[in-house]
This record gives C-alpha cells, sequence and structure tokens, in this order.
C-alpha cells in the first residue's frame, strides 16, 4: 500500500454523538449496501451479473445511493474516476465476477497511476467454489494486486461492514489509489448483523502527513539562497487540496511555477508566475526552466519520464527539495537533497511559514537575472499553431474556441493523444479539479466515461469531452448511458481520420510509413490523401484535405444513441457550432469536428533524448544564448 496527498475524502462517519447503531439482522447483501450509504457513497456505476446479483437487490430499495447502469464496465470504472476526480469523493464501480471484473482492470491501473480514490466491488463464485474454475471465475484480487493500493476478498457476511469502512479509509487517505473489494456470492446471501461504525483493524497503515520540522527549514534555506528556483507542481498538491497554500508560497517567493498535465489548474494559468506544463510536449519555457534550474522543489510530483526525459540529463545543475507523502516516490527516480515526507497541504502551508521566517532575517532570494531569462524565453517561444492552407479545421483552435466560449467553472476531460496535449495547451486552467485525463496510463477511451462521472457528480457544472477519433470508437456507447440517466455532457470529437500521436511519430520517425493508424475512410495515399474504400481519393486530387472518419458516422451514431449531434467541418462555422453545443443541456451533444490531419502537438521532447533538445516546431531548435548556464 502506498500514499500520497490527503483531500477532503468522506471517511467512514458514525452516527450522531459517535454512538454505535443498534445491531439489525440483515443479509449480507443489505449489509454492502448500508455500509456503501454510511461510508457516504452516492453514485455506484456498475453492471449486474450472477455472482453480484444478491447486492442489486436491496440497491433497489436505497434512497440514498444511485445506480447509473452502464454499458461496459470498463466505463463503469472510468465514471468512477471522473467522478473522483471530479468532486475529490471516492469513486465507487461494481461489476460481477469472472469476465465482469477483469473489464474494471484498465480503469484500476488508470486510477493506480494517477493517484485517484477508487473503490471497485465485485462479485466472486461462492466461497467453496473458489479456486475450481467455476463458471465466471477469476481471481481478480491476485489480478490487481500489482495496481490497487490494497484489495479484499470477503468470504463471510459480517466482515462485509469492516472490509467497506477500511476500504474507503484507505483509498481516500495518504497517497489516494485503488482498493477492490471482492465478495463471495454466498457472503452476500448469509444472513448476518449490521451495526455501524464497524471496529477497523488497520495497524501496519499509518500514513505521515506532518512534515519534519528540519527538512522543511532547510527547505526555505534553499529556496531564498537560490539565483534560479523552480516549483514543480505534481497532481499531488490538487489531491490534497493545497492550491490555496501553493499560491500564497509562489507569491511570498517570487519564484516561477510549473504545474505537471496532472496538476493544470492547481496553480492559475493567467498568473505571471507560471511558465506553463513541462514535459515532452511541455511548453518550452516550463521544460528549459527546469533544465537552467539551480533549485527544483518538486510538490506532490514523481519525476516520471515525460517530464524528465532522459534522466542522467535531467536539471544537471539543480539540488532537489523532493515533498510526496509517499515515501517510495522520494529518491525513486531522482536523488534529494531535501527529502520531505508529509501531506502536501501541510508541506506547503510550513514551507510558507518558514520562508517568511527566513526573509524577517533578512533572507531572500534575488531572481532579478532569472526571470529575465525566463520572460524573454516565454516572449520568443510562446506556445502557437499555424492555420491550414488549405481552409480545413485546425484542431487547436478547435480546442481553443471551445475553451474560450465554455461556461465559468466548465470541467474538460480529455482522452489521450494529440487532442490531449492541444486540450492542455489550448485551454485556459484557472482553477483545480478542472481538468481530467489519464496521465500515467495514457489510456485511450477514458474521456467519455470520466465525463460522465463528472457530470453524475457535478450535475450544475458544464462538462467537455475533448476526444479523438480513434478513442472515441473505444467507449462511446456510454453516451446510451449518459442519454437514459439524464447525464448531459457535451463530446467533441476532433476529427482527423487517424490515430493521430501514432501518425505523428510515424511522419517524424517512420518516413511517413502510415502503418495501421488510418480510422477514415481507406488508406493514405502518397500526397497524404486519404482514400475512399475502393482506392479513389476521398477529398479530390492534389489536396491533404482530411475527409475525417466516415465509418462509422460519428452524427448518425450519437443520434442513435439518444444525443443531439452536429457536424463541423468549415472554420466559418465554429463558434455558431460551439454555442449551440452550449446552449443543449437537456440531453449529450456530440460535436463532430472533421480536421486538418497533418497538424502536430509542438514542443516535443523526442523519446528517449534530453529535455536540452526540445523543438519548438518542428526543425525549431530554440536558442538559448551563450550565457544562461553561468
Amino acid at each position: 500500500m502506498t500514499e500520497q496527498a490527503t483531500g477532503a475524502h468522506p471517511q467512514p462517519r458514525p452516527r450522531s454523538g459517535g454512538q454505535q447503531s443498534a445491531p439489525e439482522s440483515v443479509t449480507g447483501a443489505q449489509s454492502l449496501i448500508r455500509s456503501l450509504e454510511e461510508v457516504g457513497a452516492d453514485t455506484v456505476f456498475g453492471i449486474p451479473g450472477g455472482a453480484i446479483l444478491p447486492a442489486y437487490d436491496p440497491l433497489m430499495d436505497s434512497t440514498r445511493v444511485r445506480h447509473v447502469l452502464v454499458r461496459h464496465e470498463q466505463g463503469a470504472g472510468h465514471a468512477a474516476t471522473g467522478y473522483a476526480q471530479a468532486t475529490g469523493k471516492v469513486g465507487v464501480c461494481m461489476a460481477t465476477s469472472g469476465p465482469g471484473a477483469t473489464n474494471l482492470v484498465t480503469p484500476i491501473a488508470d486510477a493506480h497511476m494517477d493517484s485517484v480514490p477508487l473503490v471497485a466491488i465485485t462479485g466472486q463464485v461462492a466461497s467453496k467454489a473458489i479456486g475450481t474454475d467455476a463458471f465466471q471465475e477469476a481471481d481478480i484480487v491476485g489480478i490487481t494486486m500489482p495496481i490497487t493500493k490494497h484489495n479484499f476478498l470477503v468470504t463471510k457476511a459480517e466482515d462485509i461492514p469492516r472490509v467497506i469502512a477500511q476500504a474507503f479509509h484507505i483509498a481516500a487517505t495518504g497517497r489516494p489509489g485503488p482498493v477492490l473489494v471482492d465478495i463471495a456470492k454466498d457472503a452476500l446471501q448469509a444472513r448476518t448483523t449490521f451495526s455501524w461504525p464497524p471496529t477497523m483493524d488497520l495497524p501496519g497503515y499509518r500514513p505521515v502527513t506532518k512534515p519534519h520540522a528540519k527538512q522543511i527549514r532547510e527547505a526555505a534555506k534553499l529556496i531564498t539562497s537560490a539565483k534560479r528556483p523552480v516549483l514543480y507542481v505534481g497532481g499531488g498538491v490538487v489531491k490534497a487540496g493545497a492550491t490555496a497554500e501553493l499560491k500564497v508560497l509562489a507569491e511570498l517567493t517570487g519564484a516561477p511555477v510549473t504545474t505537471t498535465l496532472m496538476a493544470l489548474g492547481a496553480f492559475p494559468d493567467s498568473h505571471p508566475l507560471h511558465v506553463g506544463m513541462p514535459g515532452m510536449h511541455g511548453a518550452v519555457t516550463a521544460v528549459t526552466a527546469l533544465q537552467k534550474a539551480d533549485l527544483i522543489v518538486a510538490l506532490g510530483a514523481r519525476f516520471d519520464d515525460r517530464v524528465t526525459g532522459k534522466l542522467d540529463s535531467f536539471a544537471p545543475y539543480a539540488k532537489i527539495v523532493h515533498a510526496d507523502i509517499d515515501p517510495a516516490e522520494i529518491g525513486k527516480n531522482r536523488a534529494a537533497d531535501v527529502p520531505i515526507v508529509g501531506d502536501a497541504r501541510e508541506v506547503l502551508a510550513d514551507l510558507v511559514l518558514a520562508v517568511q521566517k527566513e526573509h524577517g532575517e533578512g533572507h531572500r532570494g534575488d531572481y532579478t537575472a532569472w526571470w529575465k531569462d525566463l520572460s524573454r524565453w516565454r516572449d520568443t517561444y510562446p506556445l502557437g499553431y499555424d492555420q491550414p492552407e488549405d481552409g480545413s479545421l485546425s484542431p487547436q483552435q478547435v480546442i481553443e474556441r471551445i475553451g474560450q466560449l465554455a461556461p465559468e467553472d466548465t470541467i474538460f476531460a480529455a482522452g489521450v493523444g494529440q487532442h490531449q496535449m492541444w486540450a492542455a495547451h489550448f485551454v485556459r486552467y484557472e482553477k483545480p479539479a478542472t481538468w481530467l485525463n489519464s496521465g500515467g496510463a495514457g489510456t485511450m477511451g477514458y474521456a467519455v466515461p470520466a465525463a460522465m462521472g463528472a457530470k453524475a457528480g457535478q450535475p450544475g457544472r458544464t462538462v467537455w469531452a475533448i476526444d479523438g477519433d480513434g478513442c472515441f470508437q473505444m467507449t462511446n456507447q456510454e453516451l446510451t448511458t449518459c442519454a437514459l440517466n439524464n447525464i448531459p455532457i457535451k463530446v467533441a470529437i476532433i476529427n482527423n481520420g487517424a490515430l493521430g500521436m501514432v501518425r505523428q511519430w510515424q511522419t517524424l520517425f517512420y518516413n511517413q510509413r502510415y502503418s495501421n493508424t488510418v480510422l477514415g475512410s481507406g488508406p493514405i495515399e502518397p500526397n497524404g490523401a486519404p482514400t475512399d474504400l475502393n482506392g479513389g481519393s476521398a477529398v479530390g486530387p492534389g489536396t491533404q484535405k482530411s475527409a475525417g472518419t466516415r465509418v462509422p458516422d460519428f452524427v448518425k451514431l450519437s443520434e442513435a444513441m439518444g444525443c443531439y449531434a452536429i457536424r463541423c467541418e468549415d472554420p466559418a462555422d465554429l463558434d455558431k457550432v460551439i454555442e449551440e453545443a452550449n446552449s443543449i443541456n437537456d440531453r449529450p451533444v456530440v460535436v463532430d469536428f472533421v480536421v486538418h490531419q497533418d497538424a502536430m502537438v509542438w514542443p516535443m521532447v523526442a523519446a528517449g533524448t534530453s529535455n536540452d533538445e526540445i523543438m519548438a516546431a518542428r526543425d525549431v531548435r530554440p536558442d538559448f544564448g551563450d550565457n544562461e548556464d553561468d
């Protein structure tokens, strides 16, 4: 079990006055539903099946737990993740044994990589049949052990309340993460007694939240003595609910702030101290700031390969302050000069006091020369894009305008690939929990069900899913779930007729050999134009304009699933179409944006290379002058 930043998550809560409720005679299944009610679970995403079926009968009678019947268990898991990320509460999904449970493996792995509090409840064959290869049996506890924070196999009905209480506590505290509860069918059917709260028994689980004062003092001294510091902010700051404390520290020190893909919104994009997102497709200023820094203060971040590039060349001049609630993360990839184990909110609050004390003693960092360099890089290499010469839609402009025209407090969920990076770059994130994506696992198909979960948890807010035509075809069946359950999300399909990010790599590294990345009408002709199914040009000779994916027809498909659907191909219609989508709130809306197929994500650090080799655009290597390393 591993832990990172705590957030405002519901804990198993006793009845008023902390008194034990009177024992009631119930079935194990009834005990399960009562336990879910008591820990504060209000929404469960799932699909019934034989082994879990006993739990679905009392679930029908619950007035406190809403069940959303999804169309695929993967959708249930990602919806629970989206719900958790948007609300800060524990997400809950439920499935039956065997294939039902194994269909949850991908979203469980996804939640594990991104430290999302999730409880997955699965049915299991009867306890006496376990290990006999019974119908729909799978060892889901064994399968998920490497990708869960903890998991439980329950074979006795009387254990259900305690295990559920423990599962929610473990998922929500320390470093959040997924917990699996696998319950044998006979445990759900047996009679037992129910009372609340149960006595939790977790003798080895003691997350450290309070940082060590000496380490805080050392960090403050480094911050005030550094000449080129950077605050490297990861998703743990969002999980900890520590964004207000982060803003205070940043403004107190005047140090630049870079927010990772998982931390977008932790610090306002519009803030003058914000230098952008680091990483393989990060802003030039953010990537270069880390490379040239003499001090990196890492807060709830894990020095993953997408941020560091070639690890042994990452930030060669920097001392490292690394604060994380998971001690296993500190020193895992980069040795820390000052390791700090603790909750990000408490770490930041203590750092603010320690820096104030340093200031009071006359020790204040002078970053004037540093900001001169940063400002020059920011002005010289801003994020941007070119409009297609053929008059087709620019995918970057589509996403930028969706962000600009969206109502205040809109939540954005992205799939994985080019559209994910463009959504990270061209939508402005001013508040936490407004950006949901699959960062660590990079799970295609995440956006639609995650947006569904976010909307279920935040019904009063607009939720846009920014998806690709590849990702959309993996989980779009959950639009039916949205239509039937009054979950009116909005989906933008960035339709370039290809698996865009893979195609970009084929363009750059595989001599434009587009092997099995074309999703559109047919294979790509040598001039780059898609062909129809009979081998002819889909858009006419001599042009590279994308025809997009037309099989399936996303408009007809979405309408068949109960959605309002529009197609947009002309830049002149862009604002009108987005405003139309924003105006419809009684059903899901899907917009098929047919965009130019050759647009690429820049900046870029090629995989396995040093961040020093960042390219601002194709064939454009930034020039940082000769004196930055002094």
